[in-house]
C-alpha cells in the first residue's frame, strides 16, 4: 500500500462521517417538529390550572365553569341536598367507588368522599356524562342530582350515577380552597 492510497483512504473515512453526520443533522431537523407538534398548546399549559371565585354562589345554585376544554360543575348544595345524598346506601349504587382524584382509587363512593369540604356544601364534579360525553342538566332527573337527556342517565345530588346507562359516577377532579371564596381546579 502506497502512502497515496493511505491518504485515500483517510479522505474516503472523512467523507463517509461528514456525510453521516449532515444525515443525522437533516434528520432531526425533520424529525423535530414532528415530535413538538405532540406537546400541549399553550392555551392548554395555560389551563392546566384555575382559580374559580365562588364567592357569590348562593346555597342551591351552581357554577359551570370550563377548564381543559371540559364543563366542570360547581354546586352549592342545600342542607336537604346533602341529607339527601348521605341517606343513601351504598349497596344501592351501580358505581360504588368515589371517582375522586383527591382521594385514593379504593375510596367508596359516600357522600363525604366525593364533597370538596367536610360539612358537604361544596361539591365540584366533572360536567360530562360517563356515557357518551353529553352534558347533564342540573336540578333534573329521578334524584334530584343531573340528569342527561341524551340517553337517560340520572345523578343524585352527590353525582352519582343511580339509573340509566352510565357506567360511572360524574368524576371529580382535583380540587382545593386556597381561601374561603377560591377554589383551585387542577
Amino acid at each position: 500500500m502506497s502512502h497515496a492510497e493511505d491518504h485515500e483512504g483517510t479522505r474516503r473515512d472523512f467523507l463517509y462521517y461528514a456525510t453521516a453526520g449532515a444525515g443525522a443533522v437533516t434528520a432531526g431537523a425533520a424529525v423535530w417538529p414532528l415530535v413538538h407538534q405532540m406537546n400541549p398548546s399553550a392555551d392548554v399549559r395555560a389551563l392546566a390550572s384555575i382559580r374559580v371565585d365562588v364567592g357569590d354562589v348562593e346555597p342551591g345554585t351552581q357554577l359551570t365553569v370550563k377548564w381543559l376544554g371540559k364543563p366542570v360543575f360547581i354546586r352549592r348544595r342545600t342542607e336537604e341536598e346533602i341529607s339527601a345524598a348521605r341517606d343513601v346506601e351504598l349497596s344501592d349504587l351501580p358505581d360504588q367507588k368515589a371517582e375522586n382524584a383527591n382521594l385514593s382509587g379504593d375510596a367508596d363512593a359516600s357522600d363525604e368522599n366525593r364533597a370538596l369540604d367536610e360539612t358537604g356544601e361544596w361539591l365540584v364534579m366533572m360536567g360530562v356524562c360517563t356515557h357518551l360525553g353529553c352534558v347533564p342538566l342540573g336540578d333534573a332527573g329521578d334524584f334530584g342530582g343531573w340528569f342527561c337527556p341524551c340517553h337517560g342517565s340520572h345523578y343524585d345530588t352527590s353525582g352519582r350515577i343511580r339509573k340509566g346507562p352510565a357506567p360511572t359516577n360524574l368524576p371529580v377532579p382535583v380540587a382545593e380552597f386556597v381561601d374561603e371564596t377560591t377554589i383551585k381546579l387542577g
